[in-house]
């Protein structure tokens, strides 16, 4: 095994040289893929509709080409899931990864063309193992076995040769068998679509394997870490696995699980994090180094990146920049342009430049206010949605509300925690927040799977607030009329805490 990890450590490294090139010339390989999605895309319909086949510029393409969200996309992206090809990518499209939805529907359907899975999804895994193997050349990862805590999902058939499921699902069913060899735990049990059996499972597997790395969405592998340690009666992971060396994640902000990450681990230090940048649309940024949160921005994806100021956002003919105009420190809605035939779509994530030389970011948010402490993807507008089936069921009437999560601690899991200020009140508090559970799920198909046998997330905790409490908290911070809001969803505590205080204060 140490000569299999050393020619693989040796292998992995010569993409570095690949890396380095798009970081010392990163607007010509932007503009070379530019040139490239708008040459093989010309004759599919979408092209022949914007005219693409005589686009020269990146002007002339913002002109033809209205940003769109998913929204924008979805009658087209229908006709693919019906077997239409050559709609909106000119390779045949099967495969569509299912993620949580939009304000119209539970979830979206995101084309996964053969080239974006190949060139994305893969080599985003691929340069993810070069640069950690790069910043620590000694690895020896190989030597035993990577445990994936990927998406549990059926993969559910929509005509006679294509089918959807979770995209790391997808992933899984069409690794490279290299990727296969060192991944653990089989297909059979990593898309397994029970996460009480698939945990179970896992736990019973890896126990007696000698796990080096382990990768998935923070919340869900600090159950799977929690019940491995149940099992076995040990203090730390590490007593567990004691090579296991690096834990890849992403999804969700890591800070507020870093130190609970560190204490069931445990030992000395020996274990390195990285984080990375993906979702359905697309594997955008991967941590450079160990020694910065910072994320390098993988210009050679076959991914075509714009950047939309945010005080563009609500405009009718919203003004985008490309690479060499943006600045650091700035809010920056993320357009992209993709192999899987999404063409400047707003993907709804929010981003800031750290540095651009080389060119990293971090995530700064979504589009909207939101919640995402496990995945969950809460939007206001299912928020909005659900409190009102809530008040329809339980005969109330919401003046003013906001929520924010409650972290995991020790071996409880995490919650939204809302505050209401009634006009009309619940006959029954307890009873809103059933109705105001069972509507979240219904509308949102992450926060769904999260909630299942409370591993990840427990019921919502409800406060009544006092009349006024949002009013005076609203005026203490010069924020009356009718331009401020109260935020509804945040990933900070901040605005739920002042809130809850002030109205135990009175």
């Amino acid at each position: 095994m140490a000569i299999i990890n050393s020619i693989f450590g040796w292998f992995i490294k010569k993409r570095i040289h690949q890396i380095e090139l798009f970081i010392k010339y990163p607007h010509d390989v932007q503009h070379e893929w530019f040139k490239r999605l708008i040459s093989t895309a010309k004759n599919t319909e979408f092209g022949r509709n914007h005219g693409f086949a005589d686009i020269t510029t990146i002007e002339q393409y913002k002109q033809r080409v209205p940003i769109r969200d998913y929204d924008g996309f979805k009658a087209d992206i229908d006709r693919v899931i019906k077997g239409e090809q050559n709609i909106l990518w000119p390779s045949e499209i099967t495969m569509f990864a299912k993620s949580s939805g939009t304000t119209s529907d539970k979830s979206k359907f995101i084309p996964v063309s053969e080239e974006s899975l190949e060139d994305c999804h893969y080599k985003g895994g691929k340069d993810l193992m070069s640069l950690y193997y790069n910043e620590f050349p000694e690895s020896r990862l190989m030597e035993g076995r990577g445990l994936v805590m990927g998406g549990s999902s059926d993969f559910v058939p929509l005509n006679e040769s294509s089918y959807y499921g979770d995209l790391s699902a997808i992933i899984i069913r069409n690794l490279p068998f290299w990727a296969s060899l060192h991944r653990t735990p089989d297909t059979s049990v990593a898309l397994n679509p029970s996460w009480e059996e698939k945990i179970e499972q896992i736990a019973d597997i890896t126990i007696e394997q000698n796990i080096t790395n382990i990768s998935g969405v923070p919340s869900w592998m600090m159950v799977l870490l929690r019940r491995i340690l149940e099992k076995t009666n040990k203090a730390s992971i590490i007593e567990v696995w004691p090579n296991l060396e690096w834990y890849v994640h992403g999804g969700v902000n890591f800070e507020p699980y870093r130190n609970a990450f560190r204490d069931i681990i445990g030992g000395k230090g020996q274990v390195n994090y990285s984080e990375t940048y993906n979702a359905s649309e697309g594997f955008f940024g991967i941590q450079y180094s160990s020694k910065s949160s910072d994320l390098l921005l993988m210009l050679d994806y076959g991914i075509f990146y714009e950047f939309m100021p945010m005080e563009e956002l609500e405009k009718a003919e919203p003004k985008t920049l490309q690479l060499d105009q943006v600045k650091l420190g700035v809010n920056y809605a993320l357009v992209i342009s993709t192999t899987g035939g999404l063409w400047r779509y707003l993907i709804g994530d929010t981003v800031v430049f750290t540095s651009t030389s080389p060119y990293c970011i971090r995530v700064s948010g979504r589009t909207r206010h939101f919640i995402n402490a496990f995945g969950e993807e809460l939007i206001v507008d299912n928020a909005e949605r659900a409190v009102a089936l809530a008040c329809q069921k339980a005969g109330a009437a919401v003046r003013e509300y906001t929520a924010a999560p409650v972290y995991m601690e020790g071996k409880k899991s995490g919650a939204h925690e809302w505050a209401f200020e009634f006009d009309k009140d619940p006959a029954d508090l307890e009873y809103f927040g059933e109705m105001l559970d069972n509507a979240l799920k219904s509308i949102n198909s992450d926060y769904e799977a999260k909630r299942f046998h409370d591993k990840v997330l427990g019921a919502p905790i409800l406060h009544k607030v006092a009349s006024g409490t949002f009013h005076q908290w609203m005026k203490d911070r010069d924020k009356l009329g009718g331009q401020n809001k109260v935020p509804r969803l945040a990933n900070s505590r901040n605005h739920l805490e002042e809130i809850l205080d002030l109205n135990f204060s009175q």
